[in-house]
Parts: C-alpha cells; structure tokens; sequence
C-alpha cells in the first residue's frame, strides 16, 4: 500500500479529503456519493459504533436516542475540549471525538484509494480566535493533538484562504491580484494574492471568529427563541413587579455547540419553575419540551434550512417548528434575515479592508474578489465584498470544496511557506 500525504479539509458544518492523482484533483467520497461530509456525529445512548456525517444527521432525525454534536471544532483552544463527559455510555473529551472523527476519515480515505495515509496536510483558520495569540496557538495544537491521536504520524497546516488562493487557478484566472473571501462555518478569513503563471504569493491573511454558526444564533435569537420565551416576564415569587426571563438558556440554545450541555436535571429543573412563573406559560412550555425532549438540534436545523431558503428566495420562508408544537412555525423573509445579520456586517468589511491594508494593496488594484465558502453564498457577503471592492470581478468558487482542492495541490509542497505552485 503506497505512503501518501492526505489533504483534510476540517471544517466547523462540512469536512472533505483529497488527493492529486496523476496530475488532477481527486476528492475522496468519504461518504457515499458526496465529496464532503457533515463534520458531525452521533453516539447511541447505549454504547455503539459512532456515526458520522449524514448517519449522524439521519439518527437524530430519526428519533434514535443517542447524542448528536456539531460544530466541533469551535471549542479548540478553550478548556471545553479535554472535559470529559458522559456520552454513549462513556465518558469522552470533545479532542477524542474529534480524533475518532478524523481516525474515520483517514480510514474511508485508505479504504476508497488503496493508499496509507500516514501524514496529513489540514486546513486551518488564518486565527481560530480573533486577536488571542495564546489562545490560538492552544487551538493549534489541540488539533495537532487530535490528528496525531486519529493515526498520523505528521501533519501540517496551512490557512484556508491561502488553499483558496492555490485552487483559485481552477476559476480560469490567469493572473493579476485577488481577494479571497472565505466565509466557513466558524470563521471568516481573508487572503491578498499574487498570481503570476502557475504560482500563488500570498501578500496578506487575516480572520475572525465570526461564520454561519454565528449567522445562525442570530437568526434563531430574533426569530425562533421569542416562540420559547426569549424576551418574555416572569412574575416574582413575592412582592410585584415583572423579572426578564434569563437571556443565557436562549443564547446557548442557539449555538451548535453548547446545545449538548444544556441537557441537565438542574436546566430542565429551573425551566420547569420558570413556566409557573411565566407571563407567557405557553412560551416558557414550549422551552420546557425542547429541553426535556432533547429537540435543541432539530431546532438548529429548521432554523438554519429556513436562514437558506430566505437567502436564495424573493418572499417569505419559514422556520418549521412543528416538532415541538403541531403547527409552530416562523416566518423569516429576505429583510427580516438582513436585519439579522446586519450587526456583522461591519466587521466583514473590517476585516477584508484591514486584510488589503496588511498587504499594500488599495482595493481599486484587486482583479478579482472569489467568494469561498457556503456562508459566501449569503447576500450579506456578495454586498459586502462588492462594496468594499467595487471595480473588481466577483468570482464564485466550489463553495465546499475550495479549501481541500487547495490542500491536496499543497501536498508536494509540504515545506512551503508564502509561496505554492498551484
């Protein structure tokens, strides 16, 4: 079996794999008939095989009992990622799920290629945490952890936009300077290129923690919480007068990766006495379901599907919550989701403008801006990227695979640093 290097793609929502083979790009489908996979998985409540990707999505869908965790890598760097808790009847660290995660991607990688995988070549954000150094190296290496613990014996890192930059020769670019703007799930990154034949110099990188799991929590904050209670009173317990209802149990509700840790005695147990205090009883039940049923993903979901269909849609979408009560539902339109994602609007543009100014390049000389990543595809950021650079051409990448078709043209020149021949 030939020793290879392996080229991954770990992203926050969606992971691929892949290889040059004879000269071309090769994406492994490392699930059945799809080049990428839900960075997702699933333990049943007894003890089992884990499953990951769509399987994962399916058994929580399905109404198996088990845990269902996403966003994973949201948590290197923080302490969150070598607790251990108890989940499929054993008690694991986030690192170790992310290393049985990666440890299965490097099998269906073997399995699909009949080649061994020994090194690695991983994707990573220009800074997993915005303007903390420390914090960020942490990030590193707990990842660097996690792939050593999956089975390699070396791996390699290089920023996602610049493996954008790489692929961006696919576009039909011939040359001249360009933007990558890379919008994934946890971050958003930012690369000034050079191309001059078949070679990429990377002038500049930026990022910030900001992506479509923040999109999302804010979409669900304005949108779906105030169906649970989010805004609501509750009466006191002696004397008049009305109290806000706690903000905290919505704002963890609405990100991916806290959903897991809400699911506690003492949670459900200070909801249940919320609801007898409730202005808005019927709210504050609805809360109570989803707690005591474990619906916080099914939530996420209809929230995010409903986010995606007002972004590509003319009228009014909705966010279908019949799960938790027959008939609830949301409406959420194309204005209504602007008004949502307006607050990060700015520090987009920030971000790209601070990016260009990293690299000595006015915006007027950018031939191109290529749009990276399935946030990308949301109108905020086509408006935002036209107006930071007006006359340049806007150019849409694979939204998905970008990044790991980068990756796996880097993995001949796994030393390399500013400079990759594409």
């Amino acid at each position: 079996m030939q020793d290879d290097i392996l080229a991954i793609d770990f992203g926050t929502s969606n992971s691929a794999a892949a290889i040059v083979e004879d000269g071309h790009i090769r994406r492994i489908s490392i699930e059945d008939g799809a080049e990428t996979l839900p960075t997702a998985v699933f333990f049943p409540v007894r003890g089992g095989t884990m499953k990951i990707g769509s399987a994962a999505a399916e058994a929580l869908i399905d109404g198996e009992e088990g845990r269902y965790m996403r966003a994973l890598k949201s948590v290197l760097g923080t302490s969150l990622v070598h607790e251990k808790r108890l989940i499929g009847g054993k008690r694991r660290s986030i690192a170790e799920i992310i290393a049985e995660f990666l440890a299965e991607v490097k099998s269906r990688a073997e399995k699909a290629t009949g080649r061994r995988f020994s090194r690695a070549l991983s994707g990573r954000p220009v800074h997993f945490h915005s303007r903390d150094p420390e914090r960020d190296a942490q990030a590193e290496a707990d990842l660097r952890g996690c792939y050593l613990a999956a089975g390699f014996e070396d791996v390699a890192f290089l920023p996602e936009p610049e493996a954008a930059a790489i692929a961006s020769h696919g576009l039909g670019r011939s040359g001249g300077l360009g933007l990558i703007v890379d919008i994934g799930g946890g971050t958003s990154d930012f690369s000034v290129f050079r191309s001059t034949g078949n070679s990429v110099d990377i002038l500049a990188n930026h990022g910030i923690r900001l992506g479509g799991t923040d999109f999302d929590h804010s979409v669900s904050m304005t949108h779906a919480m105030p169906t649970l209670g989010h805004g609501g009173e509750l009466r006191r317990e002696m004397g008049d007068g009305l109290l806000p209802v706690p903000n905290a149990i919505f704002a963890e509700l609405a990100t991916w990766a806290r959903i897991p840790f809400l699911y506690t005695p003492e949670t459900r147990r200070m909801v249940q006495d919320m609801v007898k205090l409730a202005v808005d009883r019927d709210a504050l039940r609805r809360l109570s379901t989803v707690l005591d049923e474990e619906l916080g993903h099914e939530l996420a979901f209809a929230v995010e599907h409903g986010k995606i269909a007002a972004n590509g849609g003319d009228g009014q979408a909705r966010i279908a919550m019949g799960f938790i009560e027959p008939g609830l539902s949301r409406p959420v339109t194309p204005q209504t989701l602007d008004a949502a994602l307006s607050q990060y609007r700015a520090d987009l543009l920030t971000a790209a403008a601070e990016t260009l100014e990293m690299s000595g390049v006015a915006a007027p000389a950018i031939d191109s801006v290529i749009l990276v990543g399935g946030s990308s595809l949301l109108g905020l950021v086509t408006q935002m990227s036209s107006e930071l650079c007006p006359t340049a051409q806007l150019m849409r990448s694979e939204a998905f695979t970008a990044v790991v078709d980068g990756l796996a043209l880097a993995t001949a020149h796994m030393g390399a640093s500013s400079t990759v021949s594409a």
